[in-house]
């Protein structure tokens, strides 16, 4: 074990810090505490991680997704915490789910959809968070309607109701969030797609890779992520186990 540890540090942590992506853009895996400083249940697993490898720990913000997956290429971090995908699954070895979100739609009140089934049509345009995991989703399913991106998933609300669009995509609690917020929007009944949130590494850390599915599928088996769902608030999200 402890011959596999130094290999695995030499991958993510060659001097001693492991950097870890945390994305703000999700607010089910990170929120800003009142000073800023990230909380939520990747925070907890990146804390989790640098204390096994025993290395310092440095968490470096996102605002979203697509953000992370960019900062990739430039060696920013190390360790992410991305929604599994194809296109990033390129370059990205990726754990099992550690949880499962619903991708979903918001409109107004006065909107003549009821389901997300309904808005694959001509004419409808949906904003969306450009490099979101439903963004990347969308761009390879819908048939009809077309997306319009903003460079946040907060902001793609913003732009759903500053350009008069048909809907906007994201994850469901905080679309419902919003809603529960703001007179005259709702959020559709059923999803597009289920969201499934993991711990990401570069390609070239094979070993790596192979250890954090380990690491990870202890922590399930644990409840520990559930427990720190739990701890922020997270409520109504689905662990895997």
């Amino acid at each position: 074990m402890n011959e596999l540890l130094h290999i695995v540090k030499g991958e993510l942590a060659p001097e001693g810090v492991l950097r870890a992506a945390i994305n703000f853009g999700n607010p089910v895996l990170a929120q800003p505490g009142h000073d800023g400083s990230p909380h939520g249940v990747s925070v907890s697993l990146a804390k989790e991680l640098a204390s096994e490898l025993q290395v310092e720990l440095e968490l470096i913000s996102f605002d979203a997704a697509g953000k992370v997956f960019a900062a990739m290429q430039d060696g920013v971090w190390s360790i992410a915490f991305l929604a599994i995908e194809p296109v990033r699954a390129e370059q990205i070895d990726f754990s099992e789910p550690y949880v499962i979100i619903e991708g979903t739609y918001l409109v107004k009140d006065d909107s003549p959809y009821t389901h997300c089934d309904h808005l694959d049509n001509d004419g409808i345009r949906i904003a969306v968070g450009q490099g979101a995991a439903y963004d990347l989703y969308l761009s390879r399913t819908l048939q009809k309607a077309t997306l319009e991106r903003a460079s946040t998933s907060s902001g793609a609300v913003d732009l759903f109701i500053s350009d008069a669009l048909d809907a906007a995509a994201g994850v469901r609690q905080p679309l419902e969030l919003f809603a529960a917020s703001n007179t005259g929007y709702r959020v559709l009944e059923g999803g597009f797609t289920a969201i499934r949130q993991a711990m990401a590494v570069p390609k070239q850390h094979k070993q790596a890779a192979a250890y954090i599915q380990t690491f990870l599928s202890k922590r399930l088996e644990s409840g520990f992520i559930r427990g720190a769902l739990l701890a922020t608030g997270q409520t109504d999200v689905s662990a895997p186990r």
